[in-house]
């Protein structure tokens, strides 16, 4: 995107109830929308207290937060530290300008930087235009690998 006005920064507490709003767009374009419970306060307390859980970067184009990813530290015992995209998104509006290619090249470059073993994240497999975008950075989308999980609430 050829836009002075557009900025890719860390996210500060104050973006996180935009980037709630965000993450909600995204649990309901993944038709998950009856899942979400996280909050605005927990994603503060969970981003920015005395342990923070992960860290946020925001796409902001004339000061409106239009897009975000969220990653952390994880740990592999064949890797060693990786890191792990969580949530990327770009505001339904504001796709197909480059933003999120510009989100996601700043989190591979983080990963590159920190020297980890691992970039990874997850895509439904029904997901075609992420897949898609995936594919264009020859993303191993593995197949054989089944993802497991027990939610608490």
């Amino acid at each position: 995107m050829q836009n002075q006005d557009l900025t890719i920064r860390d996210a500060t507490p104050a973006d996180m109830t935009t980037v709630h709003a965000l993450i909600m767009e995204l649990a309901v374009y993944e038709k998950a929308a009856d899942q979400m419970t996280n909050t605005v306060d927990q994603l503060i307390k969970d981003g920015f207290g005395d342990k923070a859980l992960f860290e946020c970067i925001v796409a902001e184009l004339e000061k409106e937060v239009i897009g975000f990813a969220l990653y952390y530290t994880s740990y592999s015992t064949w890797k060693g530290e990786c890191l792990y995209l969580e949530d990327f998104l770009v505001t339904e509006s504001m796709r197909g300008k480059g933003i999120g290619k510009l989100l996601f090249d700043k989190v591979f470059q983080i990963a590159k930087g920190k020297n980890v073993g691992r970039f990874e994240w997850q895509v439904l497999d029904w997901n075609e235009p992420a897949i898609n975008f995936y594919k264009k950075y020859n993303a191993n989308l593995d197949p054989e690998w089944l993802n497991g999980k027990i939610i608490f609430n």
